[in-house]
């Protein structure tokens, strides 16, 4: 559900908010979040584009036009600058354009919050009946879950979330004549139904209102910490697959940076879990109950400290998998992938040189995991294009071996990437292009980073496949 082309002439669906009240200090929970729509026009015409925003539970669209967009350009929409929306807006969003489409949503924080990360999670192409959520916290690990489930049936849908602990009883929650394409949020800390910590993930069914009949659903997440400004977020998916593959691996890199996976079975039986690392450890087999999952740290079975890799999730039955990383400022999410394609889009890629040490700007790092066959040097590129849909420059990559990862940046390509996707105006908007050999198969996570003092925080993005 979250990799696939946004196909010309059909509604993308996404998840929009405004989060929050007033910011509690020092802590992302409870902090105002306003969503920034960062897309990219990966078709070969001009696209016309409008937004169709809907208030929680509302039925009834405000509707936005915005500018064409050329082909390969970038550009994006603060939600809080659009007069049509209210302060305090909850709800989402459909993009309707001629020309295929790919987004990502920035949730950006509050300044007096004191938060300096921004969330990201990808748009979608449309929904599936059942969903899963990988993890789903209340007051667990000094993080609270807000889930936003959004109906993209074109009639009312009927929902029903079953929260599956890591021990212990499920816990059922149903809604019920959510309208068409409006959306219902679910704060864990705020629900009469947690009444104690929460550690679990998130079975999601769909139904046409009023009957069995299977709905269409999409689902994201934010995780925000009620101790520190740590943020981050993530999209509900229902691809499952007995193998996934993690292109970001951790162990205590510069002393501090771990990664961990959140790994869910979606089967009704036992499955038996296994994690290896390109390093040659492997972790695990460790048994599953159904809809449930189990967290795997990146420093378990012999990674040594320093250690930057990758994984390779394999199963006895069908699981999704989420990864995250924390450590030196770090707080970020991306899930993980059940296959790869030849040509993958990331609409939110920024780089800059001479604005990195004073916070001011960002670095988009990508990370590119071969998971198919052998690919020779100069297979692979990167092109990275400006706001205009103007090709600035390519990084022709490495051979990456089968199961290998490589990286790029928008430093590689020369003086060109210097300020890459900032203007002399102000403006913003840069995007890339990942692109193997036809039969190829490319997972791409992006993690966006700004310093902060002495340290820095980033959240991660998937890439799009656009094939």
């Amino acid at each position: 559900m979250k990799n696939k082309l946004f196909g010309a002439l059909v509604v993308v669906m996404m998840v929009v908010a405004m989060f929050g009240a007033a910011p509690v200090e020092a802590a992302a929970y409870g902090a105002s979040f306003t969503t920034s729509i960062t897309y990219q026009n990966v078709g070969a015409s001009t696209a016309t584009v409008s937004l169709e925003f809907y208030a929680e539970a509302n039925g009834t669209p405000i509707i936005i036009s915005r500018p064409d967009l050329e082909p390969m350009a970038g550009t994006s929409i603060f939600v809080g600058s659009l007069g049509d929306l209210a302060p305090g807006f909850k709800g989402s969003a459909v993009m309707v354009s001629n020309q295929p489409l790919v987004a990502t949503l920035v949730q950006v924080p509050a300044p007096a919050s004191g938060v300096k990360v921004r969330p990201l999670s990808n748009g979608f192409t449309g929904g599936a009946d059942y969903i899963l959520i990988p993890t789903a916290l209340r007051n667990t690990f000094n993080y609270n879950s807000i889930l936003s489930i959004q109906n993209v049936d074109s009639v009312a849908a009927d929902f029903r979330l079953v929260f599956v602990p890591v021990s212990g009883s499920n816990i059922v929650v149903e809604v019920e004549d959510v309208p068409a394409y409006a959306t219902k949020y679910f704060d864990l800390a705020q629900m009469p139904q947690f009444t104690a910590p929460f550690n679990g993930s998130v079975q999601v069914f769909a139904y046409k209102a009023g009957t069995t009949d299977p709905g269409a659903a999409v689902a994201s997440a934010m995780e925000l910490s009620i101790v520190s400004t740590g943020a981050y977020a993530f999209e509900g998916t229902n691809e499952f697959g007995s193998t996934v593959y993690m292109p970001s691996a951790l162990c205590k890199l510069n002393g501090t940076q771990t990664s961990s996976y959140a790994v869910q079975n979606t089967t009704d039986a036992d499955v038996t879990v296994s994690v290896t690392y390109d390093s040659g450890v492997v972790d695990g087999p460790h048994t599953l109950a159904p809809g449930a999952k189990r967290s795997f740290n990146a420093c378990d079975g012999g990674n040594a400290a320093g250690y930057i890799g990758s994984a390779v999730i394999e199963a006895s039955g069908d699981v999704v998998a989420m990864g995250k990383v924390f450590g030196g400022g770090l707080s970020t999410a991306f899930l993980g992938s059940t296959s790869g394609a030849s040509k993958v889009a990331l609409p939110y890629v920024r780089w800059t040189t001479a604005h990195w040490y004073d916070g001011t700007r960002q670095r988009a790092f990508i990370a590119i995991q071969n998971v198919g066959a052998d690919l020779p040097a100069g297979a692979v590129t990167v092109k990275y294009y400006d706001k205009a849909g103007v090709l600035v420059g390519t990084d022709t990559l490495g051979a990456i071996p089968a199961g290998a990862k490589v990286n790029s940046n928008a430093g590689n390509i020369g003086a060109a990437g210097a300020e890459f996707g900032y203007y002399a105006d102000g403006t913003f908007g840069g995007s890339a292009i990942v692109e193997g050999p036809a039969g190829s198969a490319l997972a791409v996570i992006v993690r966006i980073q700004t310093r902060t003092g002495s340290t820095s925080v980033a959240e991660d993005y998937n890439g799009i496949a656009i094939q």
